[in-house]
């Protein structure tokens, strides 16, 4: 007997290659595009992320390639999946955000691409002890911050914050050895991967000295330092602390109204014999608003405002916000912007022109502009000063809650509808933007150490106007902060890794 024959089985219908998926969808946020890994996450679930993304506005690329900003992943191993991304060759990658599903599903819900936190990001390296052992942190912890990946994510604050009340006493103190040694200190600390549990895991760190170690060791053992606490009770730090919280104030005003007898802002405002600059008049009038942290969703909005104001005028404006908010804070005290245009020479009125249009909408309630004295004949400067020479204007702006998502980062019962804010801009010529974009940028440990170690390293000069190599006796031209990282022959470091 002979067996029957085999009934073929139907052929499975291939799936349809993902690249059809189709893109009907009005398209909302054009900056973003967005790759889907499909290891771990599976052609389906991402075929349905891709219509789920494209379908609030996203762009949702099929290809690895340079247009992509966005590399979202469902793989938790790390270190496999950047292997992946660098074996696929992508030119592109030091400028993409590789990130967790999590800022994929945190952008769905809110309907818009989510600012990128430490908490989205899959990091390319993950420093790991052995388990049970003491961590050591020294073997890769450079001297300089500028070689040191810091995020905001600080796992030693409360080390850090006893450093920063003793570096803030030292500076009105004008002892500027001491403040800096703390202040190089505290930016060691925040770029450890991990907390400090003990003194003896600090034995080989960078720039801790016998001072710091000693405040180290008493708020490990005791939970505080008691010479911080003596500071923090001391009636001229914290008269100095709340003069200087003031627009316009100095340390130096503070220190001379503090040796008049002055205690508080109601002494101030009753002494006659005390004459204010326009800025201290203003920082008092306003001082309940300025006082007072800024908002990212603040930030945003001002930048709006700004970049409409500054394209109306020229639709070739470039505007950076610079700043902690750059480095992915969450608040600050004030915003910084660099406005600029590609045409050489056009950067020098267009300060003035944005001022009379923020006049003209009525947002304007100071302004304290600053021509430029930027002369390229003049460099390289030896000596570096806090401010630069391009075209500035430090102002306070109306900000209505109408405009900003979320609403106003006010008061509790203030029920105005608006706030005043400190809004900082500057304007450099095009061929100088990279230099002031990074030198804006911060923080201000990581500009100092950057400047550091290019005139002890590479013999080179750098400010925010150029940089120069005394080797070659010449100035080196670069369009991106990155060209500026490669002359000095550092790896790039990210602005939210810049938090020094």
């Amino acid at each position: 007997m002979f067996p029957a024959p085999a009934v073929p089985r139907p052929r499975k219908r291939s799936r349809p290659a993902e690249a059809c998926v189709p893109r009907r969808e009005e398209v909302k946020f054009k900056d973003v595009r967005v790759y889907l890994v499909e290891r771990k996450m599976g052609r389906s679930r991402r075929s349905f992320l891709t219509q789920l993304a494209t379908s609030k506005g996203f762009i949702v690329e099929d290809v690895l390639s340079d247009k992509v900003t966005h590399v979202v992943s469902e793989d938790s191993q790390a270190a496999s999946l950047w292997k992946w991304l660098k074996d696929c060759a992508q030119t592109n990658l030091p400028n993409v955000h590789v990130l967790d599903v999590s800022w994929f599903t945190d952008s769905m819900r809110e309907g818009r691409p989510v600012a990128v936190e430490t908490r989205h990001l899959i990091q390319d390296t993950v420093p790991t002890s052995p388990e049970g052992s003491t961590p050591t942190h020294s073997a890769t912890v450079s001297p300089y911050a500028c070689q040191r990946r810091t995020t905001i994510e600080n796992k030693n604050n409360i080390l850090t914050d006893a450093f920063e009340v003793l570096a803030e006493s030292y500076e009105f103190n004008e002892m500027e050895g001491p403040c800096l040694a703390f202040r190089r200190a505290a930016s060691v600390l925040k770029s450890l991967p991990q907390a400090v549990r003990c003194l003896g895991e600090t034995q080989d760190l960078p720039c801790l000295g016998e001072h710091t170690k000693a405040v180290m060791e008493e708020v490990l053992q005791c939970g505080h330092s008691f010479e911080v606490e003596k500071i923090l009770s001391d009636e001229r730090y914290q008269t100095l602390k709340l003069f200087t919280s003031v627009f316009g104030v100095g340390p130096k005003t503070a220190d001379k109204w503090y040796r008049r007898g002055l205690r508080s802002f109601s002494d101030i405002l009753a002494d006659r014999d005390i004459h204010f600059n326009q800025m201290q008049q203003n920082g008092f009038l306003h001082y309940g608003d300025i006082s007072r942290a800024v908002s990212k969703a603040e930030a945003r909005s001002l930048s709006n405002i700004i970049d409409g104001t500054a394209r109306a005028i020229t639709p070739a404006a470039i505007l950076a916000l610079t700043g902690g908010f750059r480095r992915g804070k969450e608040f600050g005290h004030d915003v910084d912007f660099i406005v600029t245009t590609p045409e050489l020479g056009m950067e020098e009125s267009l300060l003035c022109k944005i001022i009379a249009e923020l006049k003209k909408k009525g947002i304007l309630l100071y302004c304290d502009y600053q021509a430029s004295t930027f002369d390229m004949a003049k460099l390289p400067s030896l000596r570096f000063e806090a401010m630069d020479h391009f075209a500035k204007c430090f102002l306070i702006l109306r900000l209505d809650a109408s405009g900003v998502e979320g609403g106003l980062h006010s008061a509790e019962g203030d029920s105005r509808g608006w706030r005043a804010v400190r809004v900082d801009l500057v304007s450099p010529p095009m061929d100088r933007y990279a230099f002031a974009l990074l030198g804006w940028t911060g923080s201000r440990q990581f500009e100092r150490d950057l400047r550091r170690f290019a005139r002890g390293k590479q013999r080179m000069l750098l400010d925010n106007h150029a940089l120069y190599d005394k080797t070659k006796n010449e100035f080196l031209a670069a369009t991106t902060e990155r060209d500026i990282f490669a002359h000095l022959g550092l790896e790039y470091i990210e602005p939210w890794q810049r938090n020094a």
